[in-house]
């Protein structure tokens, strides 16, 4: 790193503001909110999503309550055209939801655009081109009015083309890009020469986008350049001003919610901020903690661990465990001062109490949590050392919930005993409690057709045997819809993990499921078997095994 910085980088300019009055503002209300999971999110990933992944992602969004879902770039590919195709022709949008698209400020692509949308009832189409002086001077070698006119002739095509596809309601949406790095005053021009061309009304917005493409500011210069523009621009009551902001500086949250504060009506962003180098703005960071201040968001968030693993499914990519509102420890402490004030506060607590709670700013279970992890997590000590054991003696990699679930067995073997457990104990304690030796492998048969796998599967339980046959997204989705059929019981996987236990011909997998039955009883179950499908559903009927009430559903 240089020694004086300087000399290689500049600082961004701040805007003369003096009569700024975001800083005093709150935020009372939720903006219109804009998921780009689908396309600025999709465009990110290592492996972009298939169609189905696409429509899993999709199906989610709208279960969560996005009205606005920028399903993709359909002029990129064939395959974000065919998407585009697919959710239209087999009906996939509901009656109160507006798909966007985005295209680049080119002819043909935005003709090509407009095919992927015919048909559709209702959609907002995503006009962008480049601003700033660098991209002004370096890669489109054009001047600031070459940019105006390529602006609003494909404004003008825009208006032309949309005028022969009358049966589809048109919501105009204008980026300039790289607005963040943009001069203010040629920001206001373009904006200017483009709504003078579409002559949007109170009655039918246009929507104006300030992104921040790239994160160069503090949060509170981006505020002080929204609330410029806010004021400045023409036709502000015939315009949705909206932001979307970038993580460059790890401040995304932070820029978007002063620029809520300084006149932004719209937010665009990714579930959990996945997107571009350091990802878009994190939607469900500012949606939840517009919640904890009493705002209600507009957007469910009741059931965070499905909605994070259909994430994880859909992006191929993890959620970190100290990511906010969502993380798997986000909720622990560690700290045995902290413990010791958690317990007591929630000792104190009365339901229709306003939620005061030391250290944990929203009730997990909001979030389809529950206070047992919690509790279980700062009420232990030593899993630590169980979980280093079974690991180094007999290769158990432990997630961590499980550890915690395991230690409070280890607990009370210990409190019952008075006695030290050493490895060996503690590795026949662990099979014994979750079955690693009794729960038999069921026998099952697979097929698979247009992405939908089908299982009939023969299982004992408890000396019983019960056939299942269901479907789903795999094995696992298969067997698990089937066994809820079966024992008339919801039961759904929260946590999945597996791996090999021993070397050479005596490897086998050993599966760990967290498992959840009828939404209030958590618990895990483990399967070890030579085959991994195996090794997972023996794991499924360990965890149920496990729950009371299911093992009484079972056996009836």
């Amino acid at each position: 790193m240089l020694q004086n910085p300087s000399t290689k980088y500049r600082p961004f300019a701040p805007v003369r503001l003096t009569d700024r009055t975001w800083p005093d503002a709150v935020i009372s209300k939720p903006p219109v909110w804009c998921s780009v999971d689908l396309r600025d999110g999709n465009q990110a990933l290592i492996e972009p999503m298939d169609i189905e992944r696409k429509v899993r992602m999709f199906e989610q969004l709208v279960k969560i309550g996005f009205k606005e879902i920028e399903v993709g770039f359909p002029s990129a590919s064939q395959i974000e055209f065919d998407f585009m195709r697919k959710l239209i022709e087999e009906n996939r949008i509901p009656d109160d939801v507006t798909v966007q698209v985005l295209t680049q400020a080119r002819e043909h692509l935005v003709r090509r655009t407009f095919e992927a949308l015919e048909g559709v009832p209702r959609a907002i189409v995503h006009l962008y081109n480049a601003t700033a002086p660098v991209m002004r001077r370096v890669v489109l070698n054009m001047s600031e009015d070459e940019i105006v006119e390529l602006a609003t002739t494909n404004a003008q095509m825009f208006s032309d083309i949309a005028a022969t596809y009358p049966q589809t309601q048109w919501t105009f949406q204008y980026s300039p890009e790289m607005y963040s790095d943009t001069e203010l005053e040629f920001s206001k021009r373009v904006i200017d020469a483009v709504t003078a061309v579409w002559q949007p009304t109170p009655e039918n917005k246009c929507i104006i986008n300030l992104p921040t493409t790239v994160e160069h500011s503090t949060p509170n210069v981006f505020a002080d350049m929204v609330e410029w523009t806010h004021r400045n621009i023409e036709r502000r009551d015939s315009i949705v001003l909206c932001v979307h902001p970038h993580n460059d500086r790890g401040t995304g949250t932070a820029t978007a919610e002063l620029a809520l504060m300084a006149g932004a009506d719209r937010l665009e962003g990714c579930l959990f901020g996945n997107g571009e180098r350091t990802g878009n703005l994190d939607v469900v960071n500012v949606a939840l903690n517009m919640y904890i201040q009493g705002v209600n968001p507009g957007l469910d968030f009741s059931d965070i661990d499905g909605i994070r693993a259909t994430v994880e499914y859909c992006n191929q990519l993890p959620v970190h465990p100290r990511h906010p509102y969502v993380g798997e420890l986000v909720y622990t402490s560690f700290s045995g001062s902290h413990q010791d004030a958690i317990k007591k506060a929630f000792s104190a607590h009365k339901e229709g109490d306003i939620w005061d709670m030391p250290y944990l700013p929203i009730d997990p279970k909001d979030l389809g949590r529950s206070y047992e992890a919690v509790i279980r997590v700062n009420s232990q000590s030593g899993k630590g050392g169980i979980s280093y054991l079974l690991e180094s003696e007999y290769g158990l990699q432990l997630p961590r919930r499980l550890q915690i679930e395991f230690s409070q067995v280890v607990q009370r073997e210990m409190d019952a005993s008075g006695k030290e457990l050493a490895a060996a104990d503690l590795w026949e304690l662990f099979q014994r409690e979750y079955g690693v030796n009794t729960v038999k492998a069921p026998h099952y048969r697979l097929s698979e057709a247009d992405g939908v796998v089908s299982m009939t599967a023969e299982i004992e339980v408890e000396g019983e045997k019960y056939f299942l046959d269901g479907e789903g997204t795999g094995p696992i989705d298969a067997f698990v819809q089937a066994l809820s059929q079966e024992i008339g019981r919801n039961v759904r996987v929260l946590n999945y993990a597996e791996h090999a236990i021993g070397e050479g011909a005596n490897a086998k997998a050993i599966a760990y499921v967290e498992l959840r039955v009828d939404e209030s009883q958590v618990c895990y179950g483990v399967g070890v078997d030579a085959n991994i499908v195996s090794a997972s559903l023996r794991a499924i009927i360990s965890g149920l095994q496990r729950v009371p009430a299911a093992q009484e559903a079972v056996a009836a």
